[in-house]
């Protein structure tokens, strides 16, 4: 509560005394047609490049250093026909231009529609994509375009990081999730017309709302002042993620009294995107509210509800999408004759906020946001084993195994496990193939036949559906100052509170016709919830583990940014204090002094320092260099290792640390623009986990003194890589070149090298031990898997007079690699069940087995094009794009199976012709289409 009532008062209460000031240019902006303000219009002096911008009503000043004599003044804001005005300065008198009035350009309908683009692409759960197109669907800048649009689909990842390394905001409230530091799109997804106005800053840049992390930040800014007034409605249609999308938009503007208001509502839904039985369904609402209480203070308000349902995809070995195709999905099977995925994410977390905006003169504000999220987020999926268990008429229960892996690509279904175990007999392996070729697919049915059974003998279920779910209550409160401290010095800061409130636990989804599913381990008989052994539940109980996670931050960061006639730089500094606390539930019968009631607080100090300049060597060449050093808290994901079954944290656990440095030459000409840059990022300290069935790892399980009885050496495991070091090293480069005033060129370039820089240490856990060192994973000199380290593009683009256009992009990527496994890099890959290394081991077979896989080249050729008209007063749009025309088929990534953990069980493996554990993969979409059409007044 002190630190609330400290925020509101530096938000509300801080008083600044205002010296008088001469006005020499003042005027305001106002729509053609609505006669309505415009908010945040640039209008510049352009024989001295000095900008100022419009406020809520649409005016504007200027107060200093203004050339006496004739000047022209540049009206320019994005989506408006650009407006230049002659005016003559006199000493001692105010030049008064009241209602310029500009005019909304069709052109713009064409970069409108490609930003919505994005919105197919963003996908929070895609391994490696990142959301890369939503985080740079704003930028004006030609490589970040390219990056955002054309590369996106191919999991390009931006400098080869995570977006965890970018913030995104909403009205200056931050957005990314603190389970794993990541936005996450869907919250706002099909909402484009109300959330296309944003602010972004890109790599070390500064930004006037925060100090950002090494991608930069994106403010959305969804003021209903300034969304553009009028009505607007989009039919598109498309086959990659969903089929067909409606969107309709009101904005008021400034209306009577100083109110506005914007509502928009959305749809998109489909049976199925690219790959097979991804369904999706999703519904959008949103609404913002504003009262302009007078010049200085305005209060918005604004509700998102975006709820939204999609089915899942998998990643498949090649020996399956030999058999099956591309587009094959393991997660689904037939049910009344209908798909039925048994992979279902469902995300439902409403966003509510206030936000005070007070200009406190014309060169000073101070914006108080208040944020509040909460809602649910749901992964279902199948559950089945050893619950395959009679339960007595006195409630005791004989625990037996049972329960076939319900997965159609389950290793003991696939032809490559019959040619490996029956070489002499391939009759079997023709079978498996047969019956997967035919069917291939989860058996609903079996799985209903099978309880339906097992009720009737007095057992519990065998199969149930479940969803791992999170249902978060997140508050964050935070007040940001900006001032022109002089006519070249601004100066930025904020203060910043976030707290969540973090519900985890699976919940029965279905119990596909049982009576009920028995809350022990499925392959062991350990007990979920020692306090409550036992226990049989039913549809919407609680199952496998429950606890709550609990986070406090605390941080803050200031700025200031200097501007002169031949150099501008700035410098800025942030400190944050971050607290973890887990709360178990229930109590792990193989953790019981360790899992239940609240854990320890895991306290993390983060610091921030960055600094740049731009040295304008002309009009037309620029250099600009940026640097950072960060040391910043672990996500909550990588901080515990094994959070659904105890309180245990990573060993040895520390924050993070980066150092980061770019710098950029600039070219920028009437006709052609260009930016070449070069960057380095070293990352530090890092913790990653991971979840999967390893073989191989017997001595493991041995030295941990856990008792082996009737298991061989396998294990469900987390595997904890700690104290990871990286280095991302690279080049981009955009160019575009106006060719004739209908034909532009562009280009972009990124070539990269990201690797592992360390040996890290790498422990293992599972529910039956915890945190067992097995020494340093021998990673340094690897590839991260970070898409395509290397990246081109080329195109061009033609736009007619009459507002129709289209464009032509080809694009190649290269040096793409398979994701490492961490513990076949281990001393354990060459140690036997005995501790002993193997007698048989040969070193130059273990390189080739552990060598690192890397992808074929390949090359996407994209097609976009649109027309636009004025019909009265409608602006019609029609907008197409068709992707990889030409159907190219390729790997977009993958990562190898730990399961095969020792060298013996990796080299027979490798040796067939078909892998039984060979690497998964992800491949591109082929040939794919979008299509909008718009209609606004």
């Amino acid at each position: 509560m002190r630190l609330l009532l400290l925020t509101f008062l530096l938000g509300e209460f801080c008083c600044f005394s205002i010296g008088a000031q001469q006005i020499l240019i003042k005027g305001s902006v106002k729509e053609e047609h609505t006669f309505n303000p415009i908010q945040e219009v640039a209008i510049t002096i352009e024989e001295t490049n000095q900008t100022t911008y419009t406020n809520i009503l649409g005016e504007f000043i200027f107060t200093s250093n203004i050339p006496l004599g004739e000047q022209m003044l540049r009206v320019s804001k994005t989506g408006y026909i650009t407006k230049r005005y002659p005016i003559i300065v006199n000493e001692n008198e105010t030049v008064n231009i009241t209602d310029i009035t500009l005019e909304f350009d069709v052109s713009e309908f064409k970069d409108l529609f490609t930003i919505v683009l994005s919105d197919d692409e963003l996908d929070d759960d895609t391994i490696g994509s990142d959301n890369i197109s939503g985080l740079l669907s704003s930028s004006l800048d030609i490589f970040q375009r390219t990056a955002a649009f054309e590369f996106s689909a191919s999991f390009f990842r931006l400098r080869g990081l995570d977006s965890d390394h970018g913030s995104v905001l909403i009205n200056g409230v931050e957005m990314n999730k603190i389970y794993n530091g990541r936005p996450q799109w869907s919250n706002w997804g099909g909402l484009n017309d109300v959330v296309k106005n944003k602010e972004l800053t890109s790599g070390l840049t500064p930004s006037n709302y925060n100090f950002g992390g090494v991608l930069g930040t994106v403010n959305i800014n969804t003021r209903a002042s300034q969304i553009r007034s009028g009505r607007q409605v989009t039919y598109s249609s498309s086959n990659r993620s969903y089929s067909n999308r409606f969107m309709a938009t009101y904005a008021s503007g400034v209306v009577k009294k100083g109110w506005a208001y914007a509502l928009s509502i959305g749809r998109r839904w489909g049976n199925e995107g690219y790959q097979d039985a991804t369904l999706y369904s999703s519904n959008a609402f949103f609404a913002s509210v504003e009262k302009i209480i007078n010049n200085k203070h305005s209060l918005n308000f604004t509700g998102i509800y975006a709820p939204n349902r999609r089915g899942k995809s998998s990643p498949n070995t090649q020996e399956v999408y030999n058999l099956k195709g591309i587009k094959y999905n393991e997660y689904w099977g037939w049910q009344e004759s209908k798909k039925r995925n048994s992979r279902i994410k469902e995300v439902e977390e409403p966003v509510i906020m206030l936000n005070h905006y007070w200009d406190i003169n014309s060169k000073t504000k101070l914006n108080t946001n208040i944020g509040y999220q909460f809602g649910k987020l749901g992964n279902s999926r199948l559950a089945y084993g050893g619950t395959n268990s009679i339960v007595n008429t006195d409630g005791t229960v004989v625990f037996e195994s049972g329960g076939l892996n319900p997965s159609p690509t389950y290793y003991q279904k696939l032809p490559s496990y019959f040619e490996r175990n029956f070489p002499n007999d391939l009759e079997f392996a023709y079978g498996a193939q047969q019956e997967f070729l035919n069917n291939g697919q989860i058996n609903w049915q079996q799985m209903y036949d099978a309880n339906l059974i097992n009720t009737s003998l007095r057992k519990v279920a065998t199969y149930m559906l479940y969803e791992d779910r999170v249902d978060d209550k997140v508050f964050a409160i935070n007040t940001t100052f900006n001032a022109e401290l002089k006519e070249n010095v601004t100066f930025n800061a904020s203060i910043n509170y976030k707290k969540l409130e973090s519900k985890n636990y699976a919940q029965v989804l279905d119990l596909l016709g049982g009576s009920g599913f028995l809350n022990v381990d499925s392959f062991d008989g350990v007990q979920f919830d020692l306090k409550n052994p036992n226990t049989i539940v039913g549809v919407g109980d609680v199952y496998g583990y429950h606890y709550n996670m609990f986070a406090n931050i605390i941080s803050a960061y200031a700025q200031a940014q200097f501007k002169y006639n031949t150099v501008d730089f700035f410098i800025s500094g942030s400190v944050t204090s971050t607290q973890y606390q887990r709360e178990g539930l229930f109590q792990h019968e193989t953790f019981q002094d360790n899992s239940f009631g609240k854990g320890e607080t895991l306290p993390f100090t983060g610091l921030g320092v960055k600094a740049g300049g731009i040295y304008k060597i002309t009009g037309k060449h620029l250099i600009d260099v940026n640097t950072g050093w960060i040391i910043r808290a672990p996500s909550i994901r990588n901080s515990y290792s094994n959070s659904r079954a105890n309180h245990n944290i990573v060993p040895n656990i520390s924050e993070e640390k980066i150092m980061s440095l770019d710098a950029s030459y600039i070219f920028r000409s009437s006709k052609v623009k260009a930016k070449l840059t070069g960057f380095y990022t070293k990352l530090e300290d890092a913790n990653e986990i991971s979840f999967f069935f390893a073989d191989g790892i017997g001595h493991v399980i041995a030295e941990s003194g856990t008792q082996q009885s009737g298991y061989d050496d396998n294990e469900f495991i987390q595997e904890i890589l700690q104290g990871i070091n990286k280095n991302h090293l690279g080049v981009e480069l955009g160019i575009e070149a106006q060719i004739t005033p209908t034909i532009k060129l562009k280009g972009a370039t990124s070539v990269g090298q990201f690797t592992y820089a360390n040996n890290p240490d790498l422990y293992l856990s599972s529910d039956r031990f915890e945190n067992v060192y097995l020494g340093t994973s021998k990673l340094k000199g690897y590839k991260l898997a970070v898409g395509p380290h290397r990246a081109y593009s080329i195109g061009f683009e033609y736009r007619d007079p009459e507002y129709w256009w289209f464009g032509v992009t080809a694009n190649f990527f290269d040096k793409i690699y398979v994701d490492s496994s961490p513990l076949t890099r281990t001393d354990n890959f060459f140690t036997d069940v005995d501790g002993l290394p193997f007698v048989d081991y040969d070193e130059d077979i273990a390189k080739a087995l552990l060598k690192q896989e890397v992808f074929d080249d390949y090359m996407v050729v994209n097609l976009v094009g649109g027309k636009s008209w004025r019909v009265n007063q409608y602006y019609i749009g029609f907008f197409a794009s068709i992707n990889n025309v030409l159907d190219a088929v390729y790997k977009t990534g993958g990562f190898e199976q730990g399961r095969n953990a020792n060298y013996r069980q990796l080299r027979d493996d490798q040796a067939l012709n078909k892998p039984v554990f060979g690497s998964k993969y992800w491949y591109g979409r082929g040939a794919t289409y979008f299509l909008n059409v718009s209609v606004k007044l």
